[in-house]
């Protein structure tokens, strides 16, 4: 993933307090990014950015993504460049899971709030920092956007839309990358609370991803454009995708 050439360059993480973008932010610190982080908790993102240890600026910055005003603070802070974005904070909705059938819609517009519209409007308001650097989105999806499991209807759907959202950008912009990652299963808050009552720890850890996210940010922008991966395969590859995939 190239970034135009600087001393160091810039990424942005949402959802970075705690699970995958906490464990991302890690890598990112270590490989010398600058790094912009939100996430709704305050304490706890704070207590993140300071365990972080690389030698880039980390600017913490508590917010809820959903929030035009957050969302203006965190392109400010961004400034004139950014040369990765990764769209990682998500809302599963209710829990326990409910059937579609059941669920409240109220619910259902904060889950697509949150998990789709969110993305869009920071994307929107960051992408003059992302054309400067020939920088990179990444959509952090699912496998429930192609799954249809019952109960993960609403979180499902939610991703299903980032997805081809991220597909249909990737088709639109010129000189910014747009990839989507499904993590797979991990031992995460949000998981956890998908499966109230139950032991999770037999998931693997969000860390286990961390050897995908350093091959992917050693590949070109230009050979990533469009595409999907799955951080928890065997292996990946940069074959030309086919299909709805």
């Amino acid at each position: 993933m190239t970034a135009t050439a600087r001393v160091r360059p810039r990424a942005l993480v949402t959802g970075a307090s705690r699970g995958l973008g906490l464990a991302l932010a890690g890598l990112l610190s270590e490989l010398g990014y600058d790094l912009v982080l939100t996430a709704r908790g305050a304490t706890a993102l704070e207590r993140a950015a300071a365990g972080l240890r690389g030698d880039g600026a980390v600017h913490a910055l508590a917010g809820d993504v959903t929030d035009a005003g957050h969302r203006a603070r965190l392109s400010e802070r961004v400034g004139e460049h950014l040369d990765l974005l990764v769209h990682n904070a998500s809302s599963l909705g209710p829990s326990p899971l409910p059937a579609l059938a059941d669920v409240d819609l109220a619910a259902v517009r904060s889950v697509l709030e949150t998990n789709v519209v969110a993305p869009l409007a920071l994307t929107q308001a960051l992408l003059p920092a992302l054309e400067r650097a020939g920088g990179t989105v990444v959509a952090v999806s699912s496998d429930a956007a192609h799954g249809g499991y019952p109960g993960w209807g609403v979180y499902g759907a939610s991703k299903a839309a980032l997805e081809l959202m991220a597909r249909t950008l990737a088709a639109e912009l010129e000189g910014v990358c747009v990839v989507r990652v499904d993590p797979g299963d991990m031992a995460t808050v949000m998981h956890q609370q998908a499966f109230p009552g139950q032991d999770i720890n037999d998931r693997p850890a969000p860390e286990a991803t961390l050897p995908f996210w350093a091959w992917l940010l050693a590949q070109r922008s230009e050979d990533l454009d469009g595409r999907r991966f799955e951080a928890q395969a065997d292996a990946w590859t940069l074959t030309v995708e086919t299909g709805a995939a």
